[in-house]
């Protein structure tokens, strides 16, 4: 009689039988919906003939704990992100494990290290950059993983929690042409993030739709800091034909234009009009309060919990992408421009 084979096939030897990645095969395992019946089907049928053991749920380590990590903490978004995180994982009996991931290697390699030393239920990214190698090493430690505000296109085999960025874009901008406003300045924030495009592209089809040009020179970066919407509001107010609405892509940077605007000797909104994105809890105690984009961040925090907490579970994700709503909130930091 021939023995058995005992050695236990992997993953990666499923995804090189069948022709496809490891990640696609780590989604029929997990039961993700975003894989084509065909390609389901072949590796379902090479896991079964291969004897590849699933790991019952009941069988993964509980750590307790929820790893929450952010590209940097300095925001009061942040803040409303981890409250989200905090509130379900509290519910759950699960602690939460903050941290910031500077965009170099090291502090990646460090994290890493500790996650590898004491465990955890699932991370949730914010506005992180996701390395390949650090993927490939979170799916080899059987890690789930949800990103919120993907930095750059995300990837397939984690669960994206963002908001409707372009419909938030469209109404703003929409919301001062109804006011009357033709030149609208606008403050991107930073180019690599999808919520910033998102924003910008919504923007641009206001503009599109009313008639109006598309004009470069009413477009300053920015990052989503105060400083950088404190610069380009100076910029676009030292125009020779200034804008006379601003739409920025934070709240931080329209505080930053607030700023801009009180140096030249002017007013919020009798001189110039100012539209934020986010709608953190500061802006409404603003003077005078701000008009923004309601972007849900404790529910996007808590959103994300819970999803990464069911794949802890070993339980299905419906969807790999969920957007949020937004919604505009009018306060009084715009009013129909100035005549004369």
């Amino acid at each position: 009689m021939v023995a058995r084979e005992t050695r236990r096939v992997t993953i990666s030897a499923i995804a090189d039988l069948a022709g496809v990645s490891v990640p696609t095969v780590s989604r029929v395992i997990n039961g993700r919906s975003d894989v084509a019946p065909q390609t389901r089907q072949r590796v379902e049928e090479l896991l079964t003939r291969h004897g590849y053991r699933r790991r019952p749920p009941s069988m993964r380590a509980s750590s307790g704990l929820v790893d929450l990590v952010f590209n940097d903490l300095d925001s009061p978004w942040a803040v409303e992100i981890i409250r989200g995180v905090e509130d379900v994982a509290h519910a759950a009996g699960v602690g939460t494990v903050v941290s910031a991931i500077h965009r170099q290697t090291a502090p990646a390699e460090q994290w890493l290290n500790g996650l590898r030393g004491r465990g955890t239920e699932g991370v949730i990214f914010v506005l992180s950059m996701v390395e390949a190698p650090m993927r490939a090493e979170l799916r080899r430690m059987d890690v789930p993983v949800v990103i919120v505000d993907a930095d750059g296109l995300p990837p397939q085999d984690a669960p994206t929690v963002g908001a409707t960025n372009w419909a938030g874009g469209l109404r703003a901008t929409e919301y001062l042409i109804g006011l009357g406003h033709r030149r609208i300045g606008f403050i991107a924030g930073p180019p690599q993030l999808m919520c910033s495009r998102a924003r910008m592209d919504g923007y641009r089809a206001a503009l599109e739709a009313a008639g109006l040009v598309f004009d470069d020179a009413l477009v300053r970066p920015g990052d989503f800091y105060h400083e950088s919407g404190f610069v380009g509001g100076t910029r676009l107010l030292g125009l020779v034909d200034p804008p006379t609405a601003i739409f920025a892509s934070s709240d931080q940077m329209a505080l930053g234009v607030y700023e801009a605007v009180r140096q030249r000797g002017l007013r919020v909104p009798d001189d110039v009009s100012v539209v934020g994105f986010d709608d953190l809890p500061e802006v409404r105690w603003s003077s005078p309060p701000m008009t923004t984009v309601r972007q849900p961040l404790a529910e996007m925090g808590m959103l994300a919990a819970r999803t990464v907490l069911r794949l802890a579970k070993g339980e299905k994700v419906e969807s790999p992408r969920i957007e949020l709503a937004t919604e505009l909130v009018v306060r009084d930091s715009a009013a129909a421009p100035a005549t004369g």
